[in-house]
């Protein structure tokens, strides 16, 4: 029976088909544009093999967009009708999991799967993403470091373990072990685009904002072939310079980088939910700084209204809610708190999320670009100690912080300004004193 690189077992046609889908999940590793490309090439070698049907449900699940459900589900179908083994088995019941809106049962279809096969790679994969966007960083950390015995330098995929090592661990507040991996993962491979941004981050968590712009000025030119984790990239940059002022720098890489509406990546998916992310959140803090950013809001917000009733990203709603906001589109905005309504009122996980973290995050981001800001904090109050829910990393949960900050210091209650800037400082290891967002009111909450 064919084996895929890790040594595994596998249902497929032959050696080749077999190499097809390592090349498929090489490029997802490895977030390179052309996976789309070689899926479709390792389907053409044996279009029964059940783990590359799993695939391109998988990837249809990774896009979070409804549109695209149909296509994991048919996929689904198709896998289902060949014989498989009871690994490939498994991972059709974590798709009927993810595809059937339940995430958080895929989650322990896949920890199951590590836990018998750990260096099931896929597997590890997209437990690593999908515990991210479940706001479950320690998830990530415990699956990481369970599976590290099993794994060394001479089992392809390994800089991709190390990458995934060096993110859980920074976003569970282990910098040092954070730094060490991902610069490891690195050294193996310069255009390793996620442990660059496990790096990223820790670099901004600690304040090294020199050290993070050369840092990723340093990687770019390795990151040819690269797909929508490029912009995530440069969206870290302007993070940088943004802390420090240096807000032209921030519009070019908007204009030129993360949000290049000619970048055939882009054009390719016009409206990803982290490239949303991205662009969204970056215009609110350049606005709260008090730059202006022209009209810049109208293609965001003409993406969000297409989408309304669209939930699966529950971290995406209160970023769209933030263009139509900007935008002056009430009734558009009440419609996508009436949909974020209406899906929170399930009894799956992702309801509860919709309705105790995304539905208040929204409902504040509205109030507060209507000057109610004392309604946008008792809105988003009760859910501060669950907004991690959304997922996001630390650095992109900043905007809703700074927003509940913004409406408390604006409506005169300081004792909901202190709150936050005490929880964010048990949590980032730099001073809201020396953080753009927090300064000012850090030093009028001081007085």
């Amino acid at each position: 029976m064919p084996k895929d690189a890790q040594g595994l077992e596998m249902t497929a046609a032959s050696d080749e088909a077999a190499q097809g889908f390592d090349r498929v999940i090489d490029g997802f590793l490895r977030y390179r544009f052309d996976t789309g490309a070689r899926l479709k090439a390792a389907l053409s070698l044996d279009p029964q093999a059940p783990l590359l049907q799993a695939m391109a449900g998988y990837s249809a699940m990774l896009a979070y967009d409804r549109a695209m459900v149909p296509r994991a589900e048919a996929a689904l179908a198709r896998a289902e009708a060949v014989a498989a083994n009871a690994r490939e088995r498994a991972h059709l019941e974590a798709l009927r999991a993810w595809s059937g809106g339940r995430p958080e049962a895929a989650l322990g279809v896949w920890e199951q799967i590590v836990a018998e096969h750990p260096r099931d790679i896929l597997a590890f994969r997209l437990h690593h993403f999908t515990a991210f966007w479940m706001g479950a960083p320690e998830r990530m950390l415990g699956l990481v470091e369970r599976i590290l015995p099993q794994w060394s330098a001479d089992i392809p995929g390994w800089g991709s373990v190390l990458a995934c090592r060096c993110f859980a661990n920074e976003e569970c507040g282990n910098y040092t072990v954070a730094e060490h991996a991902g610069r490891a993962a690195v050294a193996l491979d310069a255009g390793d685009l996620w442990a660059t941004h496990g790096v990223a981050h820790v670099l901004e968590m600690q304040g090294r904002r020199a050290e993070g712009i050369a840092w990723l000025d340093a990687g770019e030119p390795h990151w040819a072939g690269g797909n929508n984790l490029m912009h995530h990239l440069w969206w870290h940059r302007a993070m940088f310079h943004i802390e420090r002022a240096e807000f032209d720098a921030v519009l070019n890489l908007y204009d030129r980088r993360f949000r290049d509406h000619g970048s055939p990546v882009t054009q390719a998916m016009p409206d990803l939910y982290i490239d949303v992310q991205n662009a969204a959140s970056m215009l609110w803090r350049l606005e709260r700084q008090g730059v202006p950013v022209g009209d810049r809001w109208t293609e965001l917000a003409d993406k969000a209204e297409a989408r309304i009733g669209d939930t699966l990203s529950a971290f995406t709603q209160p970023h769209w809610m933030m263009a139509l906001a900007a935008t002056g589109r009430e009734a558009a905005a009440h419609r996508l708190l009436q949909a974020v309504e209406e899906a929170g009122r399930g009894n799956t996980a992702h309801a509860a999320i919709l309705r105790e973290a995304a539905l208040p995050a929204c409902l504040a981001a509205l109030a507060h670009r209507q000057g109610r800001f004392a309604d946008a904090v008792a809105a988003l109050r009760p859910a501060l100690g669950g907004l991690h829910r959304l997922g996001g990393s630390h650095a992109q949960q900043d905007v809703l912080e700074q927003l509940f900050l913004d409406s408390a210091m604006r409506a005169g209650l300081q004792a909901d300004a202190r709150l936050l800037l005490e929880r964010v400082a048990g949590r980032h290891p730099v001073p809201p004193e020396h953080r753009i967002g927090y300064a000012e009111a850090a030093r009028a909450v001081a007085h």
